[in-house]
C-alpha cells in the first residue's frame, strides 16, 4: 500500500489536471479564416434587362415608359419595326435590375450567380424568363453575359379585391444564371515577391501573432508587420512557388486576440446583442414606464323640431397619463451571465433596454463598447 504522502501527491496531481482541463482554452484558427491576400477579392457587376412571360403580373407600360423603351430597342435589334405611336399596353413584361458577384479568378465560360430585382411597378416576377442581360463592371466593360428561368421564393393570391402574399415576389435569382465573357486582370504581389495579407479584423495583437506563427512555420523572416490590418510577406518570384507558398500560409494557425467587449444594438428591430467581455461596475437604475392615453367619443347635438339649428357632431376626448412607479435596483455582473441576469431583473422591454444600457455608459457603469446600427 501506498504511503500516505504518496497517496496525497497522487490526489494533488490529479486535482491540478482538472483544473488545467476546466480553463477554456482559445480556438485557434488558420489565418484562411482570418485574413484575405491583397487584390483576392470580388467584383460587383450590374445591368438592366427585361423579364418576359409573366402571368400578367408585369409592369403597367403607362407608368413605366422605360419598359416601352427598352421593348422598342430589343425589338429594332431583332429586326421588328413597331409602328411610331403604337400603345403597346403589356402585362407580361417588366424591366428588372440584374446583379452579380464576379470571384476572383473567375474564367471566361464560367457560370455564376444573379440576383433580379423589379425596376418597376410589377407585382410579381413568378414563372418569367430573363433575357439575355450584359453585366457591367465599374469601368462599363461587360464582364458577363445573364439569361435564364427565375426562382421567386415568395408566393401570392388574390381574389375579389382580397390578398394575400408570403415573402417578397419582385426579386428573384437565377442560380447559373450568367456566363463569365471577361477575365478580370488580377496580379498577385510584387515583382520582386513581396505579398500583403490583409487581416479581416484589424487588431495588434492578432497581427504580431500571425507574424511569429508564420515565420515559425517557415523557420525563417519572410512575414513582418505593416500596422494592426497588413502583414508584408516575402514570397517566391515565380507563380507555381507563390501558389505553393500562399497555401501554406492559409494553413497556419493562430490564436486570435479576444475581441473587446462590445454590446450592438439594432435601433430598427429592438435586437440587443452582448459579447462574452461585456461587465457591469455597480449602479442603480430606476426604471418605470409611461403611457399617455386618448379616448375619444363623438357625440351628436340634435336641434328641436322645426328649429333653425343644425345637426353637428361633438367629440369629447378624454386625455390620461399613466406612469409606473419605478424603484431603484441594483445592477452588477463580472461575467456575461451575471450582467444578463441583472438587466433580465430589471423587467424592461428591448425598446427600454436600450436607454438603460445608453444611461449605464454615460454613467461609466457599462465596460463595453455601445454600437448602435
Amino acid at each position: 500500500m501506498a504511503s500516505f504522502p504518496k497517496r496525497l501527491c497522487r490526489l494533488l496531481l490529479t486535482a491540478a489536471a482538472l483544473t488545467v482541463l476546466a480553463v477554456p482554452v482559445a480556438r485557434a484558427e488558420s489565418l484562411r479564416e482570418l485574413a484575405d491576400f491583397a487584390g483576392v477579392r470580388d467584383n460587383v457587376l450590374i445591368g438592366y434587362g427585361l423579364v418576359v412571360g409573366l402571368d400578367g403580373t408585369g409592369d403597367q407600360t403607362m407608368q413605366t415608359p422605360f419598359t416601352t423603351q427598352s421593348l422598342t430597342n430589343m425589338f429594332n435589334q431583332l429586326g421588328i419595326t413597331i409602328p411610331p405611336g403604337t400603345n403597346m399596353q403589356l402585362r407580361n413584361v417588366a424591366g428588372v435590375m440584374v446583379t452579380a458577384n464576379l470571384p476572383p479568378f473567375a474564367a471566361p465560360g464560367q457560370r455564376i450567380d444573379v440576383v433580379v430585382s423589379s425596376l418597376g411597378n410589377a407585382r410579381s416576377l413568378r414563372g418569367g424568363t430573363l433575357l439575355m442581360t450584359p453585366l457591367k463592371g465599374a469601368d462599363g466593360a461587360t464582364y458577363a453575359l445573364a439569361q435564364g428561368n427565375l426562382l421567386v421564393g415568395g408566393a401570392g393570391a388574390e381574389s375579389g379585391g382580397s390578398s394575400v402574399q408570403i415573402n417578397q415576389q419582385a426579386s428573384g435569382r437565377i442560380a447559373n444564371g450568367a456566363q463569365v465573357e471577361r477575365e478580370v486582370p488580377l496580379a498577385l504581389g510584387e515583382a520582386n515577391g513581396i505579398l500583403e495579407l490583409q487581416l479581416r479584423e484589424a487588431d495588434f495583437g492578432t497581427a504580431e501573432r500571425a507574424v511569429r506563427a508564420i515565420n515559425a512555420e517557415f523557420g525563417d523572416t519572410v512575414a513582418s508587420a505593416a500596422n494592426a490590418r497588413t502583414i508584408r510577406l516575402q514570397g517566391p518570384t515565380t507563380a507555381d512557388d507563390r501558389v505553393s507558398f500562399m497555401a501554406r500560409v492559409e494553413r497556419v494557425y493562430v490564436t486570435p486576440t479576444e475581441a473587446p467587449a462590445r454590446v450592438v444594438i439594432n435601433a430598427r428591430t429592438g435586437s440587443v446583442v452582448l459579447n462574452g467581455r461585456v461587465t457591469l461596475k455597480p449602479a442603480a437604475v430606476a426604471h418605470g414606464s409611461l403611457s399617455v392615453v386618448i379616448d375619444t367619443r363623438f357625440g351628436v347635438s340634435q336641434p328641436a323640431p322645426f328649429g333653425q339649428g343644425d345637426t353637428t357632431v361633438v367629440p369629447d376626448s378624454d386625455i390620461s397619463i399613466r406612469q409606473q412607479p419605478g424603484t431603484l435596483r441594483m445592477v452588477e455582473g463580472a461575467d456575461l451571465m451575471e450582467v444578463v441576469d441583472a438587466l433580465n431583473a430589471l423587467g424592461a422591454t428591448p425598446q427600454d433596454l436600450m436607454s438603460i444600457l445608453e444611461a449605464l455608459k454615460a454613467a461609466g457603469a457599462l465596460r463595453a463598447e455601445l454600437e448602435i446600427i
